[in-house]
């Protein structure tokens, strides 16, 4: 199993980058061995488009999982599509993330290509959003509350834009 962790720079001991699509690096490492390697993000300076670009060259590096602390809403369907599970709310260095991700501590996304903040990240308790755009698809779950936190309800179903709800 390879995963793939945001990173500043090129090693484990660099923090998670919170900007998935334009991260400095990308650490792709085996969780068992702690064996990695460091892809400069080419995508880094894209006028658009650079989480789905990023994503692809996940999925054609065979990861299985990304840890990092966002992930826009294109990248997220892009890793759907290739069935890589997504982890966001990630913070600290890439080795403990990758070590927490190892031993169970990150809790699993119920599907892969879902966003879901881990344990213990900033944002978490109840949330307000407040609505943008008349969104159509997604249902339940999915948004943004006013604490940062990950929102239960609304989502981006009919009218709902970035839901209301309590955080996860």
């Amino acid at each position: 199993m390879r995963i793939a962790v945001t990173s500043t720079g090129p090693t484990l001991d660099d923090n998670i980058e919170a900007r998935f699509g334009r991260c400095a690096y990308f650490i792709i490492a085996d969780p068992e061995t702690l064996h990695f390697e460091a892809v400069p993000n080419p995508n880094v300076s894209l006028g658009g488009g650079a989480g789905i670009q990023s994503a692809q060259m996940m999925a054609q590096r065979g990861v299985s999982a990304v840890l990092t602390g966002n992930c826009g809403p294109n990248a997220v369907k892009t890793f759907g599509a290739a069935n890589i599970q997504v982890l966001t709310g990630v913070a600290g260095t890439v080795r403990n993330a990758v070590s927490r991700y190892k031993s169970g501590q990150l809790p699993a996304a119920a599907q892969p290509g879902v966003q879901q903040r881990s344990a213990g990240s900033a944002g978490q308790g109840p949330g307000m959003g407040t609505g943008q755009g008349p969104g159509c698809g997604r249902g339940m779950g999915g948004g943004r509350g006013m604490g940062g936190g990950r929102g239960m309800g609304g989502g981006r179903g009919m009218g709902g834009g970035r839901g209301t709800g309590q955080n996860r």
